[in-house]
């Protein structure tokens, strides 16, 4: 690994850097037309008070190069708590230098530090790189759960139910 890599958390300053990979990373996977966040977005939601998510920018010196967006959550069964890894994204002309590998082992380093037992995630299925690389560090791909999503409209109309009822 480059002695010249380094990963923190994202501060004041970073917000350029933030956007920039979170972009590229919605280039790679082909969702530009849902990308809605600003440098005053990661101003707001990721470097407040309170974030609403985690986030932590890799470098090769001092240029980013990779970003990991994340969060707590809790498992009610386990009754432990575990990180919801939102984000993974290295440039690709950073890449096959171990910089992914550092990131998840940062972040689950960060969750057995703080008591966590699991680390969880979503892949694009066709994005079988990413498959192979999380099955080789002895990530299990879930093929029994599928992931729901309520959004926009009908999240509004079953919004509506709650205020009808």
């Amino acid at each position: 690994m480059n002695p010249q890599f380094t990963i923190r958390p994202a501060r004041p300053g970073d917000e350029a850097a933030v956007v920039a990979l979170l972009y590229a990373l919605a280039e790679y996977e082909k969702l530009t037309d849902r990308f809605h966040i600003t440098e005053a977005i990661v101003r707001r939601d990721y470097l407040c008070e309170r974030p609403l998510l985690e986030c932590d920018l890799a470098f090769e010196g001092d240029r980013p190069v990779g970003v990991a967006t994340w969060y707590w959550i809790y498992g009610s069964f386990t009754a432990r708590r575990g990180i919801h890894l939102e984000d993974l994204f290295v440039l690709p002309v950073t890449r096959g230098k171990g910089y992914g590998k550092a990131l998840l082992a940062h972040l689950a380093k960060r969750a057995v530090k703080a008591g966590g037992v699991f680390m969880n995630w979503d892949v694009l299925p066709w994005n079988t790189t990413a498959i192979e690389f999380y099955e080789q560090l002895g990530a299990t791909v879930e093929k029994e759960w599928l992931m729901c999503r309520l959004a926009g409209e009908k999240l509004e109309d079953v919004a509506d139910m709650a205020r009808t009822a």
